[in-house]
């Protein structure tokens, strides 16, 4: 299995947007991705960062994935992207 890594820049003032467009927009299209397994997202205390940890059943599906999350959200989202990356999966409990 690999994973992808992503962390997000969040507009303070617009937390409850990006709050919706993750659960509204980008969880369901996530789930909807080939070799999806499972994903976890997580806000920091002060609302300004987001990271994610998103398991795919392998290399291929998950650099299909970073390539999208590599381009980030659209123009005028309440969140950037800051950082996208691959990992392989070597321990999970």
């Amino acid at each position: 299995m690999h994973a992808i890594v992503v962390t997000v820049e969040i507009d303070p003032a617009r937390g409850d947007e990006a709050k919706a467009m993750l659960h509204n927009t980008v969880v369901p299209d996530v789930k909807q991705l080939p070799g999806f397994v499972s994903g976890t997202w997580a806000r920091s205390a002060d609302g300004t960062k987001g990271h994610s940890v998103v398991i795919f059943e392998n290399k291929d599906a998950a650099n299909a994935a970073v390539g999208q999350a590599r381009q980030g959200p659209p123009s005028g989202a309440p969140v950037k992207t800051l950082y996208a990356e691959v990992y392989e999966v070597i321990a999970q409990a």
